[in-house]
């Protein structure tokens, strides 16, 4: 019994220079012609038994431009940045620059008072061990990078500081085949999306 888990990276709401941590902006206008430009390669995930997004509006937004009619999944939210909510990287670098120092070097870290990357891997990896494992069952879900990033190391079993290695970029896919504890990563031709 296995599943088959593709992870969608939502489309933008900002240019990347002004993400901001636990950013809740919707689409912008560039997220949106993204969307438009790729859509015809993902629209066939659609056909997925299961369906889900981050709770985020640009994910939300990303699921629903693609046909998907994504069920938000809680568990699905990006790290919670504590006390740098809302911040950019270099916005919280200028008030905290050696709680940020921290923070990137040490998975286990929570200088910013909110949950530790290696805490948000294994929340993101327990989620996708509670898939339903139906034979061939199809999974899509459309979430923020950072939950994609978070998935990979989880699956690839990877040490929690591989998260840094991870460029997911906006609309890009990643499939992971398997069940609870056993993952495989799957590279798709560009045809072949379903």
């Amino acid at each position: 019994m296995h599943v088959r888990v593709t992870l969608i990276a939502a489309a933008r709401g900002s240019s990347l220079l002004a993400e901001r941590f636990d950013d809740d902006r919707p689409l912008d206008q560039a997220g949106w012609g993204e969307v438009q430009r790729v859509a015809h390669a993902l629209i066939p995930l659609a056909a997925a038994e299961l369906r889900y997004c981050s709770p985020t509006p640009r994910s939300r937004a990303t699921g629903d431009a693609l046909g998907l009619a994504p069920l938000a999944q809680p568990a699905l939210r990006d790290c919670d940045m504590g006390r740098w909510r809302g911040m950019t990287l270099g916005e919280a670098m200028a008030r905290e620059p050696e709680a940020v120092d921290a923070w990137l070097a040490d998975p286990y870290s929570a200088a910013h008072g909110g949950e530790p990357l290696a805490e948000f891997i294994q929340r993101i990896g327990g989620w996708l061990d509670t898939r339903p494992a139906d034979d061939g069952g199809r999974i899509v879900a459309v979430a923020e990078p950072a939950v994609v990033r978070a998935a990979l190391v989880y699956a690839l079993k990877s040490h929690p500081s591989t998260y840094w290695n991870f460029d997911v970029r906006p609309l890009s896919t990643a499939t992971l085949i398997g069940w609870a504890g056993r993952w495989n990563l799957r590279f798709d031709a560009q045809t072949e999306r379903v």
